[in-house]
């Protein structure tokens, strides 16, 4: 798992805890990494999640708007933990990260697969990609603007790896 992903997970349980114990967001930064965290990521890793997280904190209602626009029928204090958090955390890169939208929306649904149902994976996809459009019609993203260039590539699918097989005869 790439440190970006890692970090990523660090920020949603950052999140997940600011949600449950309703910690300020410098007290729950210190100490997710001085008590909670595993300890592998390095210093830029542990610097983007921190930054993920508190930045969500610091403009959770900016957040929690775009959400509620797109999420019908769905109240977010209804939604599961994690699945808010997922969104919020998405959300935020979208407004407040030089990350490119869709990679975004694969960082977070890579992540719900890992703690989440099947049936919020879509959830969320679904979101994330109204969202996405809303956003594109209001600030179309550069193409030629890669700013999360150290991001790493995705994980190959079973459809890559077997257009890979198959193109290679």
């Amino acid at each position: 798992m790439g440190s970006r992903r890692k970090a990523r997970e660090c920020a949603l349980q950052m999140l997940f805890a600011a949600d449950v114990t309703e910690t300020r967001a410098d007290d729950l930064a210190r100490t997710f990494w001085s008590e909670l965290a595993d300890g592998e990521l390095e210093p830029p890793a542990q610097e983007f999640a921190t930054r993920l997280a508190v930045g969500t904190l610091a403009h959770i209602e900016e957040v929690d708007e775009r959400i509620r626009s797109r999420a019908e029928h769905w109240r977010i204090n209804r939604m599961a933990l994690v699945d808010r958090n997922v969104l919020r955390l998405a959300v935020y890169e979208f407004l407040h990260e030089p990350t490119p939208r869709t990679v975004a929306i694969n960082e977070a649904l890579e992540i719900a697969r890992r703690f989440s149902t099947y049936e919020a994976t879509q959830f969320i996809n679904g979101i994330l990609d109204a969202i996405k459009r809303d956003l594109d019609e209001e600030k179309p993203e550069s193409v030629t603007a890669s700013a999360d260039a150290e991001e790493e590539p995705a994980e190959e699918t079973p459809a890559d790896k077997a257009e890979k097989v198959s193109g290679s005869d």
